[in-house]
């Protein structure tokens, strides 16, 4: 029931990366870094349950995975780069080759050095993150001031809870990008993980990643968790949508109509962990790490595919572009709020 705050390491830039300990009362311990904003461990029954890495310089040579890191403005994809708000059409940084624009951009705020305040150090730890992100940065417009808060509760929940407010109409979709592994991180891959997602449908995509509009019904597909199935089930099937990902990397539809709804459900039939995924978002982003980069993680082991599971809570993608979706628009000097719990508990 406490917080640890050490040193990390230090960029060439001088920027100093801290790491941020939180201890629950009931077996829980999760690490966070002000570099990204980032979920840098998970320890519980003795595993540590997300990937990554042991120094801020590894952090920042391998961006390209945003491993555990917060992410925004925008999570995911927007084709080409660009939306049209308002009626001024706005041009995004293209970070991605022949896509568009992903997960923010170049210098997302997955590549950002946060500030930090510890909130609460007893009976649930917690510490918030703040970052102010100027008008044009990646292209986006208006002034905007984001806070996320970690917190580690009694019942052994990790808690985020994103809040952003601005001074011009903007568009916003934050969420968080850990990889877990419910048999530690030396556990080999997540393929026999079993997961149950509450999902009916799924916005299909296009050769470049991109939902083409429409919603596709799981059912008779290898989309369909809803019953629950280990991950790697039907991983190699080859569903069109399967062969575009080359695994799951797909955007699910939840069907849970309660404002805070239990999305998802994982656990691993090895360890006996089990992971409860609770949102208010609309969807979650099913990603099982076929495309890791080719890097050491923790303890100097090599990073290989279907190492990990993302469940990215999370508006649609490409939701400015799409009128059908959800809306991702923030007004001038309105709020966003949204929650997302991870439990972690162990099956008898």
């Amino acid at each position: 029931m406490s917080v640890t705050v050490e040193a990390f390491g230090k960029f060439p830039s001088g920027e100093e990366v801290k790491r941020f300990r939180l201890t629950g009362k009931n077996g829980l311990t999760a690490s966070f870094l002000n570099y990204g904003a980032t979920l840098q461990a998970l320890e519980f029954d003795g595993k540590d349950l997300v990937l990554g890495f042991d120094t801020a310089e590894q952090y920042r040579a391998t961006p390209g995975s945003y491993q555990g890191a917060t992410i925004g403005r925008f999570g995911n994809r927007i084709a080409a780069g660009k939306f049209s708000l308002n009626g001024k059409e706005y041009t995004l940084c293209c970070n991605e080759e022949n896509r568009g624009h992903l997960h923010g951009g170049t210098v997302g705020f997955d590549k950002k050095i946060w500030d930090a305040a510890i909130l609460n150090d007893k009976e649930e730890p917690s510490v918030a993150f703040s970052l102010f992100s100027p008008d044009g940065e990646e292209g986006y417009p208006g002034n905007l001031k984001v806070t996320v808060t970690m917190t580690v509760t009694a019942d052994n929940e990790l808690k985020i809870s994103y809040h952003a407010s601005g001074d011009a109409d903007t568009v916003l979709n934050m969420t968080n990008h850990a990889y877990f592994n419910l048999n530690g991180t030396d556990g080999g891959t997540v393929l026999d993980t079993v997961l149950t997602l509450r999902a009916d449908f799924i916005t299909p995509v296009d050769d470049l990643l991109i939902p083409d509009g429409s919603l596709m019904p799981v059912e008779n597909t290898p989309f369909d968790f809803r019953s629950g199935k280990p991950i790697g089930q039907d991983i190699d099937s080859s569903h069109p949508q399967m062969l575009l990902g080359g695994g799951y990397d797909h955007n699910f539809v939840l069907s849970g109509e309660e404002k805070l709804h239990h999305a998802a459900t994982a656990i691993s039939p090895r360890s006996g962990i089990r992971l409860d995924c609770y949102t208010d978002q609309p969807a979650v982003q099913l990603y099982t790490a076929q495309g890791l980069e080719s890097a050491y993680g923790k303890n100097n082991t090599p990073l290989y595919r279907h190492q990990g599971f993302c469940l990215e809570t999370q508006h649609f993608p490409d939701s400015p572009n799409q009128p059908a979706f959800p809306t991702t628009t923030l007004k001038a000097n309105e709020t966003f709020d949204s929650v997302t719990i991870y439990r972690i508990s162990k099956e008898k």
